[in-house]
């Protein structure tokens, strides 16, 4: 198979997409004063839903990250409450797609955390999680909630593994242990029965996530690549890299056959990492650049020449990482495809910026806004990890967002045990590598000894409850 060259001239073709610019939000509907991470991990350190806005903040000890309202923008003051219960670094944060107040957060501390933000935002710091997740055994660098199934969460440690987390018991249930160094991105097909990595040791792959099983691998030796997304139902994944020369290309590959490129485009010769977003109902791509401040979009088509440049979205203020609002949070009255939430670290600002379709008409646009994934789950976790599939739950966008019947996270109760994934038990002991690593097992081992504490303080009360019960028995008429 040749791979084909594209060239950067855009191709001048009926698209309904062709004319969508960028709208950068007036500075009051902006986030202002947030003291954004400095933290030069690759990841986005926010995440947006159609309530909250999530943004990991720069803290002296342990992690954390700020959840603000949607509504409450402007200057938000130093003293805003935060949550705050990790030892290290946050490193990622993601929304529950089906319970808009859950949100999941990794951490240098080796732990996965589950938070349930109150209704109305944080009105004092938070520092107990909902549950504690300990699983992985060095630091926690992505996690990935499954898109058709309640409370299915993927996580991959710098240990080389990705868990499986069933949130309904609080364990892991499998482990993906096929990759042999740091796994730099996760991505999912649109019923989740497929993920696709990749990874530090310049392999793509597409695994069947149960079983951990690896369909597909690519050496990607001549287009390293750093970033990968699923193209919907399209059987494409793209992928965003680096070429032989250094400079920044993106690939297009067949998802059942990895081993060779269908098209490698070099994008231009800056250093930053190109972050990729995919929209399913337009087909569209927008590739955004780390400390740059332009946003490219193409549309993605099944036959060539597959990508069409459209346009670029400039400005000078550098990104650090970009939210993306889901579908149901948009502006349809707008016109509104799609909606960042842009880092810029050096203002401490967040500042959001709308995709949209330039139309006369005021009457709901039918042809952009197709039934989309909603907020209800598809399966459950036992359907799921027995091994059923099932399409998102669709919902139409005409009406706006109507809040489904709400649901609500129940947390396990848990009793702490050995962690045992594949007759593996992860929680034993792993001789640290660093001095950072060995101040993460002392937290750890702390956290452990005080729960012990109040686990053994709460046996003795019990215990002396107990013995005085014995001793009215003892002491009462009938026993005279």
């Amino acid at each position: 198979m040749t791979v084909t060259k594209m060239s950067w001239r855009p191709q001048y073709r009926s698209s309904k997409f062709r004319n969508v610019y960028g709208k950068v939000a007036n500075r009051e509907h902006c986030f202002d004063s947030i003291p954004i991470t400095k933290n030069v991990h690759d990841n986005h350190f926010c995440a947006v839903n159609a309530r909250f806005l999530a943004i990991v903040t720069e803290s002296a000890g342990g992690g954390s990250f700020l959840v603000i309202p949607l509504e409450q923008t402007g200057r938000i003051e130093p003293n805003y409450p935060k949550v705050c219960g990790h030892q290290g670094n946050v490193l990622d944060i993601k929304w529950n797609p089906f319970i808009d107040n859950i949100i999941a957060s990794c951490s240098e501390d080796t732990s996965v955390r589950i938070w349930e933000i109150p209704e109305g935002g944080l009105k004092r710091n938070m520092t107990e999680a909902l549950l504690e997740l300990h699983g992985h055994s060095r630091r926690v660098g992505l996690v990935e909630w499954h898109p058709t199934t309640n409370n299915i969460l993927f996580s991959a440690g710098y240990d080389y593994k990705v868990l499986i987390w069933n949130l309904d018991v609080g364990e892991p249930v499998k482990m993906i242990d096929c990759h042999s160094d740091v796994i730099l991105c996760m991505s999912f097909n649109t019923d989740g029965s497929l993920l696709t990595t990749t990874c530090k040791d310049k392999k793509l792959r597409v695994i069947e996530p149960r079983s951990g099983r690896v369909l597909q691998e690519a050496n990607c030796k001549n287009h390293r690549v750093n970033r990968v997304v699923f193209l919907g139902n399209m059987k494409r994944l793209l992928t965003t890299g680096v070429s032989r020369w250094n400079t920044r290309q993106i690939a297009l590959w067949d998802q059942e056959d990895l081993s060779m490129p269908l098209i490698e485009e070099e994008i231009d010769g800056l250093s930053g990492l190109l972050f990729p977003f995919y929209d399913a109902d337009t087909h569209m791509l927008y590739l955004a650049g780390k400390g740059d401040g332009n946003i490219r979009y193409y549309e993605i088509s099944t036959e060539k020449p597959y990508l069409s440049y459209l346009m670029e979205f400039r400005s000078p203020a550098p990104q650090k990482g970009l939210g993306v609002m889901p579908k149901h949070g948009l502006d349809v009255s707008a016109c509104e495809v799609f909606r960042f939430y842009k880092l810029v670290t050096l203002k401490g600002l967040i500042e959001p910026i709308s995709m949209i379709v330039p139309r006369r008409s005021d009457s709901y646009q039918e042809d952009i806004y197709p039934m989309t994934p909603g907020t209800e789950p598809a399966l459950t976790p036992d359907e799921w990890l027995g091994g059923i599939n099932r399409d998102p739950v669709l919902m139409s966008l005409k009406e706006g967002y109507k809040k489904s019947p709400k649901m609500v996270f129940k947390a396990p109760i848990k009793e702490k045990k050995s962690v045992v994934v594949n007759g593996i038990d992860l929680l034993e002991n792993v001789p640290p590598r660093t001095e950072n690593e060995l101040l993460r097992m002392f937290f750890r081992q702390q956290d452990e000894i005080r729960r012990l504490k109040e686990e053994l303080a709460q046996k003795d009360i019990r215990i002396r409850q107990l013995q005085l019960e014995l001793k009215n028995l003892r002491n009462s008429p009938k026993n005279c």
